[in-house]
């Protein structure tokens, strides 16, 4: 495994190993003694589907850092920096994780997280040095236009959850920074 650093402060791309022969592959996807300040208490997965839009999603309170890999499939992953005194702060950090490529992302705390679905199947992994509390949950809107993102298609499916969230004008007004 590779750390490779971004031009955001602790936001960080993991190149992994993927071992390959007739049988399939073996990936190491996570080595503790490369990502030394992580102490990860939880973990889940996802399965989206084609053209699925998800986030941007953050915990005000006890805030979350995430470790994301794709273990099918190919995902475009989105952050916004929301720390407070940040170079890079609103601004939005995009790369493409997939199983082919191998590459992971570490989030630390502070950010906002989303991704789209390319694949018909997407599973996607997540470590997280903190448990998800939904009452401390919130997050800004992925069509806001402040982002200037353009995601890779007009027809995504989103939740209504999602749909309904703050735009970042009003997370600025409401939260200031994380």
């Amino acid at each position: 495994m590779k750390i490779i650093k971004t031009n955001f402060k602790n936001l960080l791309i993991v190149k992994q190993k993927n071992n390959m022969d007739k049988r399939g592959s073996l990936r190491e996807t996570y080595n503790k003694k490369l990502l030394k300040k992580t102490n990860f208490v939880f973990e889940y997965c996802t399965i989206s589907k084609k053209n699925s839009l998800r986030g941007f999603h953050f915990q005000y309170k006890h805030q979350q850092a995430k470790y994301v890999s794709v273990l099918k499939g190919k995902i475009l992953d989105c952050v916004i920096d929301l720390r407070k005194k940040s170079k890079t702060f609103g601004k939005v950090f995009k790369i493409v994780l997939s199983e082919k490529n191998c590459l992971s992302l570490y989030i630390p705390e502070g950010f906002a997280h989303a991704y789209f679905s390319y694949d018909k199947l997407n599973v996607v992994y997540y470590k997280l040095n903190n448990f998800y509390k939904p009452q401390f949950e919130s997050g800004i809107n992925l069509m806001d236009k402040r982002l200037k993102i353009n995601w890779p298609s007009k027809k995504c499916e989103i939740s209504n959850k999602d749909k309904n969230l703050l735009t970042f004008e009003d997370f600025c007004k409401n939260y200031k920074s994380l």
